[in-house]
């Protein structure tokens, strides 16, 4: 991290467009020192001769054939004088193929534009990453996608996903994200869509493992009316309500093999059919499939279909787990905690040292919504025992034995602790089953504890329904 008398990083600029050249200056003049080129020759003048760059800006124009040969000669000569010098490239070619093509023949970073003053030193933080040196703040990142749902990261492996994201987002191309379940596959597909042309239309989710076959179809591609019994009127799918934006198919390793030949029919060539439809729908959507199941072994033991998942697979982006960026825990739980809080309406609880221990001490099957549901109970109970103890329960036990045997009212103490703990998981189910109508099996669910579990405290703690919980009990058993 740069500091009060470490040299800043110099960089180079080289662009014909002095209202370019002027907006990278003042938004990198406080942490960088800058040498302006208007000329390739001078700048390679530059790079042969005696001054020392750490990086280069090159802003170029692409997507014309005799301008992207020249810049692909120019990218050679740059890494034939200096091999390693890190290149950001400033580019409007959305071509995904001419991106790539750019960043293999050197350009580490590409951005595109137009890009905001935020875009370019987080541009030249990833090219520097290789350096002695680095700008302020440059690992933490908080982009707000819809309400209460932020893309936060804090450490270099979701630097760099946010950079694939930013790559991949105006290429318009099908994007597979991959990744164990609660990793933020569906946030980082929010990024996508937030990043690319379609912004200001609409993004839906569908996941594909929640209904069966026939549900799922009428729900991504509509019906018409009489299709099947209780089809009064038409309906349209997800894909007709999506048409010019994106659509997020989640958990498609689980899509219905019937259906995955319809989904492909969309992926070649925009339309389809409602179901009991005789007409095509042309549509232009832009679509995101996300999985936590090996695809590959899918395809292999056929039952994912080759051609969908070769269609599908525009661009792969993995999701690391968290207990693959710990150094992210300390800023996640204050988000997590920032907006619980927001919607309990309540006080932001204090995040011990003991408590950021235990949380960075913990493996995280659950990734990300895991953390979001400890945090979520920790304010619910207000209690960092119970979350401690849910997270490393032998540790916590040994801490409470020690305590209670230095302790000259043993039996009390332990009386005690036992007493808070039952009061605060009883005020905590009992909430939850009031938010969730009753329903015990959603209150196992969100408290994550087995459905038997859950009969066993009710009956522990003698939490008894309200008479119109019971009422509604009986006339569904009726």
């Amino acid at each position: 991290m740069h500091t009060h008398g470490e040299p800043r990083p110099r960089t180079g600029i080289l662009s014909i467009d002095p209202h370019i050249c002027e907006y990278i200056r003042r938004a990198l003049v406080s942490v960088c020192q800058l040498s302006v080129y208007n000329e390739a020759d001078a700048m390679l003048r530059a790079l042969n001769g005696a001054e020392h760059l750490d990086m280069l800006i090159l802003d170029w124009q692409m997507g014309d054939g005799k301008n992207d040969e020249h810049f692909l000669e120019l990218l050679a000569e740059i890494r034939s004088a200096k091999h390693a010098l890190p290149i950001l490239s400033l580019t409007c070619a959305t071509d995904l193929q001419q991106l790539l093509l750019t960043a293999r023949m050197g350009a580490g970073e590409i951005l595109l534009k137009p890009f905001s003053r935020d875009d370019i030193r987080e541009a030249v933080q990833r090219s520097l990453d290789g350096a002695d040196v680095s700008l302020p703040d440059s690992d933490f990142r908080d982009i707000p996608l819809a309400d209460n749902i932020s893309f936060v990261r804090n450490c270099k492996k979701m630097r760099e996903v946010e950079r694939q994201c930013t790559l991949v987002a105006r290429a318009d191309i099908p994007v597979l994200v991959l990744g164990e379940s609660g990793t933020g596959k569906e946030v980082a597909a929010m990024l996508i869509h937030k990043l690319s042309a379609r912004e200001g239309r609409a993004f839906l989710k569908v996941n594909c493992a929640a209904m069966p076959a026939d549900l799922l179809e009428s729900e991504l591609f509509g019906y018409e009316q009489g299709a099947f019994t209780g089809a009064v009127k038409a309906k349209p799918g997800k894909f007709e309500l999506c048409n010019h934006g994106t659509i997020l198919l989640d958990e498609i390793g689980e899509m219905p093999t019937q259906l995955q030949a319809k989904l492909l029919q969309v992926l070649q060539d925009g339309s389809f059919s409602r179901l009991g439809g005789r007409s095509n729908i042309k549509v232009n959507v832009r679509v995101v499939a996300a999985t936590n199941i090996n695809i590959k072994a899918a395809v292999a033991q056929k039952t994912f279909r080759e051609d969908l998942y070769y269609r599908l697979n525009g661009f792969t982006l993995h999701m690391p787990p968290l207990r693959e960026r710990k150094e992210e825990i300390p800023v996640l739980a204050k988000h997590f905690m920032r907006k619980i809080a927001a919607k309990f309406g309540c006080e932001e609880l204090r995040i011990s040292p003991a408590l950021l221990q235990a949380l960075e001490r913990y493996d995280w099957p659950g990734n990300l919504r895991e953390m979001e549901n400890i945090i979520k109970r920790y304010v619910v109970l207000k209690d960092e025992f119970i979350i401690i103890s849910d997270l490393h329960p032998p540790q916590a036990e040994r801490a409470q034995e020690q305590a209670e045997e230095c302790s000259d009212v043993n039996a009390g103490l332990k009386r005690l602790v036992r007493n808070v703990k039952g009061d605060a998981e009883s005020a905590a189910i009992k909430q939850t089953l009031e938010e969730k109508a009753w329903n015990r099996k959603a209150a196992a669910s969100e408290l994550q504890i087995s459905y038997k579990a859950l009969l066993y405290k009710i009956k522990q703690y003698r939490i008894d329904p309200p008479p119109r919980a019971m009422a509604m009990r009986e006339d569904m058993r009726a």
